[in-house]
Formats: C-alpha cells, structure tokens, sequence
C-alpha cells in the first residue's frame, strides 16, 4: 500500500472491524439466530469494507495519482481510477 501511514492504520483498524463483524455473522448463522439481524449485522461488515476502499482510495488520490497525474502516466492513472468504479 502506497498510502501514509495514517491511512495504513485506518485501513487495518476498519478491517479489524469488518473482521469483528463477520465473526459475529458466523456466530450468529451457527447460533440459528433470527434472520433480520444476521442481516443487520452483514451490513456492518459491508458497511466497514466500504469504509477501508474509501480510505485507501483517498490515500492512493493523495500520494499517488496527485504526483502522476500530470505526467506521462497521466492517462493510465485515469483509467484505473475510473475502472475501479466499473467493477462491482
């Protein structure tokens, strides 16, 4: 990861976080747990993953794409940039 180390450490705090959560899931679908909240608690997982691309995407904007942007790789940091939000 070509991020500072602020953004390391948030992406590693929120995958920790994500990882609490997924636990919890497991838990609960071998708990037999009501259906409802196992889904309210996948959404905590989704909900932190997105949080961690956010984070790395903000880093990668900062110390990346600002410092190749106006270069000759300028147009190769568009399309990753762009091809990033085509995949799902």
């Amino acid at each position: 990861m070509n991020n500072d180390s602020t953004s390391q450490k948030q992406a590693l705090t929120r995958i920790k976080i994500a990882k609490g959560h997924l636990d919890k899931v497991q838990q609960m679908l071998e708990g037999d747990a009501y259906c409802p909240d196992v889904i309210h608690q996948n959404r905590a997982v989704q909900a932190a993953l997105k949080k961690v691309d956010e984070i790395i995407l903000h880093g990668h904007l900062h110390s990346c794409v600002l410092k190749d942007i106006h270069g000759k790789k300028s147009e190769k940091m568009v399309e990753e940039i762009v091809d990033l939000f085509r995949k799902k």
